[in-house]
């Protein structure tokens, strides 16, 4: 064996190794030439008005942002971005912004996921401490944090507010933005959360991106806010007291994250893998760009056949 095609062959294998999108899309795509833009182009991007599963609620999707439906945001999630499978499990689909790939190091995306845990009463909205309920916040992230070291995961560091929650009582709306560390690492993630209250539950959107991606995300939020609607039926002042079923917390526990704990451990997980996300995919679309431009001038050394 040559001492190129060696180097192809230990960085193939590399790369493979980091993420099944490279097994993947190698398998689909004729060996090793492989392309970031094939495996976006099989995503599945919708754009308009899109219905999610259940027909629970409509997005009208402004120019800013394409859809995934579920099956691509689970191949985005797992193949892509290195998640579990777990973790795709109730994604319902995904917002990513037209102008960016989410394959690139700049990419990322809104995940769309159910908890249907009964009408959330905001009672309490207008009371909220936000400030001790960022303590309050910070000790149980302490807790979870036991947790993942004893399951071999970097522990989480609340840092505080990145944006500090805000709740509109006339469309039954919240949104908030979390700083967060995993174990070690230099770079801060950020975790921008939206909820839009439904008669029987909650539909979740959480963006979840660099802290240098705040003042982008941040800018998109209304336009997300207002394009996210339940439909007739579902929506929140379609609740029947003592007939339909209501949560067991209000909104500063919904914004303290009272279900997390019915939503499974993977959840919490997926949240610390995708910190780690534009790390891996700068990873592999720079080693598979090399092992494509090696490979080319291999085959241009070699007499046709």
């Amino acid at each position: 064996m040559r001492r190129h095609e060696v180097v192809v062959l230990a960085v193939f294998l590399a790369v493979t190794s980091i993420l099944s999108f490279g097994v993947a899309e190698a398998q689909e795509s004729d060996g090793i030439e492989v392309t970031a833009e094939e495996f976006e182009a099989k995503l599945g991007y919708q754009t308009g008005t899109v219905k999610l599963e259940g027909e629970m609620a409509t997005i009208e999707l402004p120019d800013s942002f394409r859809f995934l439906g579920s099956e691509g945001s689970k191949r985005l999630l797992t193949e892509a971005w290195g998640n579990p499978p777990e973790s795709a499990e109730g994604v319902l689909g995904m917002l990513i912004p037209a102008s960016l790939s989410p394959l690139s190091e700049e990419g990322w995306g809104i995940v769309i996921t159910y908890e249907k845990e009964g009408y959330v009463n905001d009672d309490d909205a207008a009371k909220i401490d936000y400030a001790k309920l960022l303590k309050q916040m910070q000790k149980e992230t302490l807790k979870y944090n036991k947790v993942r070291e004893k399951e071999g995961y970097e522990t989480i560091e609340l840092v505080g507010w990145a944006e500090p929650p805000s709740y509109d009582a006339g469309n039954h709306k919240v949104y908030w933005a979390k700083d967060l560390v995993f174990g070690s690492q230099a770079e801060h993630t950020l975790n921008y959360s939206i909820r839009i209250l439904g008669r029987h539950g909650v539909l979740v959107l959480n963006a979840i991106a660099g802290m240098d991606q705040l003042p982008s995300i941040r800018s998109e939020a209304q336009n997300v806010l207002a394009a996210v609607e339940f439909n007739e039926g579902h929506r929140y002042a379609d609740y029947l007291p003592g007939k339909d079923k209501a949560a067991a917390y209000g909104i500063a526990g919904l914004i303290a994250g009272a279900a997390a704990v019915k939503v499974g451990f993977f959840k919490m997980l997926l949240l610390g893998l995708l910190a780690f996300k534009k790390a891996l995919i700068a990873a592999v679309v720079v080693a598979l760009a090399f092992v494509k431009r090696v490979w080319d001038g291999k085959k241009k050394q070699q007499p046709a056949t």
